[in-house]
C-alpha cells in the first residue's frame, strides 16, 4: 500500500478553451473533446508516460493570489523550453519569467496558464546538446506544493508509503515518482512563489485535485485510515460511486486535497 500520484485534476471554468491552450502549448496526447453539456466534460493529457492531468469543470472560482502549487514540465534543451514558453504565450498565458539560464548550470522559464495554474518548464542544461524536437514531449512531470515546513509535510507522505528520494531538509524535499506518474515535490511557499515569479500571499480555492487510483477497495480504505492517524483530515468518507467504483476523499495536513478511487 503506497499512495501515488497518477492523476492531477484541474479546474477550468471553460473546459474546452482549457483542451485548446494545453493541447497546443505542451502538446500531450488528448483524449476527449470537452463540448460536452454545460462547461464541457472532462478532458484526458496524457503527458507522453510522464503523468497524466484531468481538466474538468469548475463552478467555484479559484482563490485571489498564489495557489500554493506550481507545476513543471521537463524537458532535454533549453531550445525545447523556449519553444513551449513561445507556444503558451501565443495561447494567452502570462509569462512569470521569461527563459533563460537559471542556477547551476540549468535553464528555466515560467508562466500561468489561462486557467491560473503556474507551470516551470526547465531543461537541466543551459545549452543545447543534440537537435532541438520541433514539438518537446516532456521527460519529467512535478508538482512542487508549496508547505510551511517540508521537513513535516514529507513526515505526513512517508506515513502513506512514500519513498523520498532527495531531501534537502526544509529547502526541498521530493519522492520517487510510480511509473508513468508526476513526481511529487515539498518546498516552503514562499520561496516557492519567489522561483515562480509571484509572491506568496493567496488563499481560497486551489481548483486542484491529486488522485491516487487504488488496486482494491480495500486499499482505498487503508489509504484513508492511514491519512487520518498521520495528521490528515477525511472531506469524503469511502463510499460506492454512481459509475460502480470505490473512493473517498482527505486532505493533507496542508489541506491540499485528494482522492483515492478504485
Amino acid at each position: 500500500m503506497a499512495l501515488k500520484l497518477d492523476v492531477i485534476t484541474l479546474g477550468a471554468p471553460e473546459v474546452p478553451a482549457a483542451r485548446a491552450f494545453y493541447a497546443a502549448a505542451l502538446s500531450p496526447i488528448v483524449a476527449g473533446t470537452g463540448t460536452g453539456s454545460g462547461t464541457g466534460d472532462p478532458v484526458s493529457l496524457d503527458m507522453h508516460g510522464t503523468g497524466r492531468f484531468e481538466l474538468s469543470a469548475t463552478e467555484q472560482p479559484a482563490g485571489p493570489g498564489f495557489r500554493g502549487y506550481v507545476l513543471s514540465y521537463v524537458v532535454n534543451q533549453p531550445t525545447e523550453v523556449r519553444t513551449v514558453m513561445e507556444a503558451a504565450a501565443r495561447g494567452g498565458a502570462e509569462v512569470l519569467k521569461p527563459a533563460k539560464k537559471a542556477l547551476f548550470g540549468s535553464f528555466s522559464g515560467v508562466f500561468r496558464a489561462p486557467d491560473g495554474a503556474i507551470w516551470k518548464l526547465a531543461a537541466a542544461t543551459s545549452k543545447d546538446t543534440g537537435t532541438p524536437a520541433e514539438t518537446p514531449h516532456p521527460t519529467e512531470t512535478t508538482v512542487i506544493l508549496g508547505v510551511p515546513a517540508p521537513k513535516t509535510a514529507k513526515v505526513f507522505y512517508e506515513a502513506l508509503g512514500m519513498t523520498v528520494d532527495r531531501d534537502y531538509g526544509n529547502k526541498y524535499v521530493d519522492f520517487h515518482p510510480a511509473k508513468a506518474a508526476t513526481r511529487l515535490c515539498l518546498m516552503e511557499r514562499g520561496v516557492l512563489a519567489r522561483d515562480a515569479g509571484t509572491t506568496k500571499e493567496g488563499d481560497g480555492f486551489r481548483s486542484i485535485v491529486f488522485t491516487c487510483r487504488a488496486e482494491s477497495r480495500e486499499e482505498v480504505d487503508a489509504l484513508l485510515t492511514a491519512a487520518s492517524a498521520a495528521g490528515g483530515r477525511i472531506t469524503v468518507p469511502a463510499a460506492e460511486t454512481a459509475e460502480g467504483g470505490y473512493s473517498g476523499r482527505f486532505t493533507d495536513p496542508d489541506d491540499f486535497l485528494w482522492e483515492v478511487t478504485h
